[in-house]
């Protein structure tokens, strides 16, 4: 079932107003949820306190499989930010798709692949700064030609191959999760009572997975970014 992308023209640029309208909703969810969740620090955390110390401790590990804390420090805070957004992000299209004039208002931003390749650009570039900040522009160009000068061409494809796979495999996963989710909703609506029992408990199950895959890939996606900013940091990757 196709559904056309709300749009709007502005300074010759073509902006799209679904994609605009589920980043905004996604990052205020974040923002609210880590606002809330730290407002009222208690030294026995409980509810969403608790939830949170819980996210900084799980990312915390996440980048101290990679590299040494000292050095991972800095990306302690991006981690919980990319986990957050991105969960979030997942989980938005899975309730329901808002559909007004044929055109989609409402699903998950990170069903586009136009977000998820700006997050790994973003990314990527990331892992440059702070690659060259740490060892120094000539020492972190060296790289590239290590061990061999002619291993120059492959690692920039290389580079061009991490941000494609980043960004496409996250947009993947969720495209598809809410492409069959339509599918087994439009079953349920043009079936008959017999159709509609058939249909119900696909859906169910397949929600359930649906948000097993969503967490699934926010671990992924932040699991990635610390493998790669690990190895542009790290004088013994």
């Amino acid at each position: 079932m196709h559904h056309e992308n709300p749009t709007a023209e502005f300074l010759g640029l073509t902006f799209n107003l679904s994609n605009i309208l589920m980043i905004t909703v996604a990052s205020l969810i974040v923002f609210l949820i880590a606002f809330v969740s730290t407002r009222k620090l208690a030294m026995n955390p409980t509810g969403l306190q608790n939830f949170m110390e819980w996210i900084m401790d799980f990312v915390k590990n996440i980048v101290k499989s990679n590299m040494d804390w000292k050095t991972g420090a800095p990306f302690h805070i991006l981690g919980i930010t990319l986990l957050m957004y991105v969960f979030v992000s997942n989980m938005l299209g899975l309730p329901l798709a808002v559909v007004f004039d044929h055109e989609l208002w409402w699903k998950s931003p990170t069903a586009d692949p136009v977000l998820t390749l700006t997050l790994a650009v973003m990314v990527v570039v990331l892992s440059h700064y702070y690659g060259i900040r740490n060892k120094g522009f000539a020492e972190y160009g060296k790289e590239y030609v290590r061990p061999y000068w002619f291993m120059f061409p492959i690692k920039i494809i290389e580079e061009f191959a991490n941000t494609l796979t980043l960004g496409l495999r996250l947009y993947g996963n969720i495209y598809a999760g809410e492409i069959l989710l339509t599918l087994l909703v439009g079953s349920l609506a043009m079936s008959g009572v017999g159709g509609m029992i058939a249909a119900i408990i696909p859906t169910i199950i397949w929600q359930g997975f649906s948000i097993f895959i969503g967490s699934i890939q926010a671990f992924v996606f932040v699991m990635l970014t610390m493998v790669y900013l690990a190895h542009k940091v790290s004088h013994d990757h």
